[in-house]
C-alpha cells in the first residue's frame, strides 16, 4: 500500500490469551510491531486487561464495579507483558487510557493527539486500552474494535490492522456453513449487517464480526482503510503493505 506511514493495530482478547493464559501469538505479535517500527509509526489498542485481572481475581465480569476493578487489576499485568516482550528489542512502550470523553471533545483530543505525536517522534509505541475502571456506561467506547477506529481517525493514522481469531470477513457464516467464501475486498457495508447481535468468541471479548464492521463503516466513510485478518498469520499484514493481498479482507472505498 503506497503513502502508509502511521498505522494502529488492534489486538483482541481471544489473540492473546488462550484457555486463559497468554499465548505465544503475543511474543509474536510484539516482535512483528517492534520491526516495523523501525519504518512506519505504530499504535497498538490492546484488549485483555479484563481477561488478565480474572487470572488474578475471578470476580463476575457481568457486573459493572467487578468488571471495573479486574480492569483495574489487570491493566498493569497486561502492560508488564508486553514492556517485558517489547524490551528484548530495544522498544519502549507507553500506556494510554482512553474514554470516550477524551475523543468527545475537540481540546481534549487536540492534546491526547500532541502527546501521541511525541510518543511516535520518539519511536515509542503507545499502548492504548480503554479507560475501563472509571469509565461508566455513558462514556463506554463499548468495545476496542470501535475504539481502534477512533484512534486511527483521530490521531491521524493512514491505517487500521485489526488482527483477530477470524481469518477474513466471509460471505456467510463459517461456523454455520462450510462452503462461507472469504471476502477479499469490501467496498461498501449494508446497513443490515450493522444492526446484527453481537457474537463476541471469548468469555472476556465485548465485541464480534458487528463492531468489526462498524469499526471498519466508521474509517470508510473518511476513506481511510482497515485490514481484517487472523493475528496468527502476521506475515499476511506485510504482504498488505508490500502492495500485496492474497488472505484477510481489506476495507476500503475503491476510487474509480
Amino acid at each position: 500500500m503506497k503513502n502508509i506511514k502511521r498505522i494502529v493495530f488492534k489486538v483482541g482478547t481471544s489473540t492473546l490469551y488462550e484457555n486463559g493464559v497468554l499465548s505465544e501469538r503475543m511474543d509474536k505479535i510484539v516482535e512483528f510491531l517492534s520491526n516495523l517500527n523501525k519504518n512506519y509509526e505504530i499504535l497498538l489498542v490492546s484488549s485483555g486487561a479484563v481477561g488478565a485481572g480474572y487470572t488474578k481475581c475471578p470476580l463476575d465480569k457481568t457486573f459493572l464495579e467487578n468488571k471495573q476493578a479486574l480492569a483495574a487489576i489487570g491493566q498493569p499485568l497486561l502492560m508488564r507483558e508486553y514492556k517485558e516482550r517489547f524490551h528484548k528489542f530495544n522498544v519502549n512502550v507507553a500506556q494510554v487510557l482512553l474514554t470516550a470523553a477524551d475523543l468527545d471533545s475537540r481540546k481534549r483530543t487536540e492534546y491526547a493527539k500532541k502527546m501521541i505525536n511525541v510518543l511516535l517522534k520518539n519511536k515509542v509505541i503507545p499502548i492504548i486500552n480503554e479507560n475501563d475502571s472509571v469509565s461508566v456506561k455513558e462514556i463506554l467506547f463499548g468495545d476496542n474494535d470501535q475504539l481502534s477506529a477512533y484512534v486511527t481517525y483521530y490521531f491521524g493514522a493512514d491505517l487500521l490492522v485489526m488482527l483477530s481469531d477470524i481469518d477474513a470477513f466471509y460471505d456467510e457464516n463459517p461456523k454455520t456453513n462450510k462452503n462461507a467464501k472469504p471476502i477479499n475486498i469490501v467496498e461498501e457495508i449494508d446497513d443490515e449487517l450493522l444492526e446484527q447481535e453481537c457474537n463476541p468468541n471469548d468469555t472476556f471479548a465485548t465485541g464480534g464480526i458487528v463492531t468489526k464492521l462498524k469499526a471498519a463503516k466508521f474509517l470508510m466513510d473518511r476513506k481511510i482503510p482497515m485490514y481484517l485478518t487472523n493475528g496468527a498469520n502476521l506475515e499476511r499484514v506485510q504482504e498488505l503493505l508490500e502492495g500485496k493481498q492474497t488472505n484477510g479482507t481489506l476495507f476500503m472505498k475503491v476510487n474509480k
